[in-house]
């Protein structure tokens, strides 16, 4: 029942410079040992625009190294959050030469996930990310399609997580092939955001390829799982009901005590409850 509940990378690390999200460059070895020890065979890998191409997941060093470590603690890597994508989105820069090197980035980081095997390569259409206009939704669009066939054979699919209501976000994924492109769906942003789990899944439920865990409160912030306003119990029988397969990636609120090992496995087990209902 566990092997497909995994963890966003960072979230067994110190919390870095306040973020609840980053890469952790000091520790990133560490966690995979942790993650054995906690009973975790399942990460998300993280990947920031700073410091990208120092980011071991880019250089042949690194990717020996991750696979070796992989090996060593019994831990796969399927996804990606590409928080670089957000954090610097070609689609939203007015700068030709900016736009087409951001375009070559977001190239060479598809190449890197299909070196380690990663199947699946989130986008955040959120917060710096979001498309604020069809101009911008255009642009993204249109450089998917031209590298379609490229995806395609780096055996990769590209997902997406948005802030778009559900009849837009409906609109804006069926113009992508479903053979390469889905969704990545946010329990706690949608919560947020007040959608209604069950009109979403009416018009996306088939697209969904991946879940982040996580509760936050209606307009607010993450909080622990449970305190929050998303509904689980529904929410998970409603991925039940669209015969749902894929992972289940903890992106779950911090340890305030620094006890991130303790509450990343309540979390789980959380997970495995809600499962089983």
């Amino acid at each position: 029942m566990t092997q497909n509940i995994g963890f966003m990378q960072g979230r067994l690390s110190p919390i870095i410079d306040g973020k609840i999200q980053s890469f952790p460059w000091e520790t990133w070895r560490a966690e995979m040992e942790e993650a054995k020890e906690n009973g975790f065979n399942l990460m998300e890998w993280t990947l920031d625009q700073t410091r990208l191409y120092e980011n071991p997941l880019m250089t042949s060093i690194g990717q020996k190294e991750i696979r070796n470590l992989c090996k060593k603690y019994g831990l796969s890597i399927p996804s990606l959050t590409g928080d670089c994508f957000m954090q610097s989105p070609f689609w939203k820069t007015f700068e030709e030469a900016n736009r087409i090197q951001l375009k070559k980035d977001f190239l060479s980081v598809l190449l890197a996930c299909s070196e380690l095997d990663i199947k699946l390569v989130i986008i955040p259409l959120v917060d710096n990310g979001c498309l604020d206009n069809l101009e911008e939704e255009n642009c993204l669009v249109d450089f998917l399609l031209e590298q379609e066939s490229r995806i395609n054979d780096l055996g990769l699919k590209i997902i997406f997580e948005s802030d778009f209501e559900p009849s837009r976000l409906h609109r804006f994924i069926s113009r992508l092939n479903p053979i390469n492109f889905g969704l990545n769906y946010d329990i706690g942003n949608s919560a947020a955001l007040g959608f209604d789990p069950i009109e979403e899944f009416g018009v996306i439920g088939d697209r969904i390829l991946n879940v982040h865990v996580k509760d936050r409160s209606f307009k607010g912030t993450t909080v622990p799982l449970g305190q929050g306003d998303a509904n689980f119990s529904l929410i998970f029988e409603l991925l039940k009901s669209y015969n749902y397969k894929g992972n289940y990636i903890l992106q779950t609120a911090r340890s305030d005590q620094n006890d991130h090992s303790g509450v990343l496995v309540s979390y789980k087990k959380a997970v495995e409850d809600w499962l089983v209902i």
